[in-house]
Formats: structure tokens, sequence, C-alpha cells
């Protein structure tokens, strides 16, 4: 399984890697840091014009150059990617934030845990159930 995972955040990317080599080594997981290189990643431009098609994205909000529900909001109205599910990973817990990520068609809504072990199972417990028990459409 290919995993996105789109964090500016060095300790919270540190915190993910952490938690996929925990509970999913078989993954393969690409960190970009703002949602400029996310796009490209997306969208196959140089330098990542050779970059395999994620299977799953981890989207933080609040991204350098483009904001993180703009690289939402492009996914999700692209026909080729807008099947890749979306999980945003972010700090915020305003309601206005949560609203605008599902009416953009996030897949899931995370909020960040402030401690360690909560953060590791968090994602852990997204990532077992968007890789195993979750059923994906085939184009992706």
């Amino acid at each position: 399984m290919r995993v996105l995972l789109v964090e500016d955040n060095p300790g919270d990317a540190r915190l993910v890697r952490e938690a996929v080599q925990i509970c999913a080594p078989e993954i393969s997981l690409t960190l970009v840091t703002d949602g400029e290189q996310a796009l490209d990643l997306l969208f196959k431009r140089p330098p990542f014009d050779a970059a395999p098609t994620p299977e799953l994205i981890l989207l933080d909000l609040n991204l350098p150059k483009i904001d993180g529900r703009d690289v939402l909001k492009r996914i999700k109205s692209d026909p080729m990617l807008r099947r890749i599910p979306v999980l945003v990973l972010s700090t915020s817990g305003a309601q206005r934030d949560i609203d605008a990520a599902y009416d953009h068609y996030a897949n899931c809504y995370l909020r960040k845990p402030l401690n360690f072990d909560e953060f590791i199972r968090t994602v852990c417990d997204a990532l077992a159930f968007w890789t195993v028990r979750a059923k994906r459409a085939a184009s992706i």
C-alpha cells in the first residue's frame, strides 16, 4: 500500500512514520511538506513525474504554499484522483474546519492527539481501517 503524507510539521511527520513502523511496516510512506509538492506529486509534475500514485492520503490542513483545504478540493474535483481516500489529520478541532473538510469530500477527519500513545493509536487505527477493512475503488 502506498500512502502519501502531506505534513509540514517535522514532529508530526516523525510520529506518523513511527506509527507506520509499529503497526503497518508494509506501507510505503511518501512525505511531502507543502500543498504544492502534494499536487505536483499527484498530477505527476516534475520532479514527481515518475512517482507512483498513492492509494491513501494523510493530509494536514495548515500547509505552506497551497493550503490543505485547497489540496483537498483539487483532489476531489479531479476524476482520476477523487477515489483516493483522503484522511484529514489536523490539530484543529474547529467545527468549521471539520465541516469544510467533509463538504469537500474528505473521507475522514482525525484530530491529532497531543499524547504520544494516543497519536500512535489514532494513526494505527486509521491505517488498519483504510488499508485492511475498507474496500478501495478498482481504479486507484
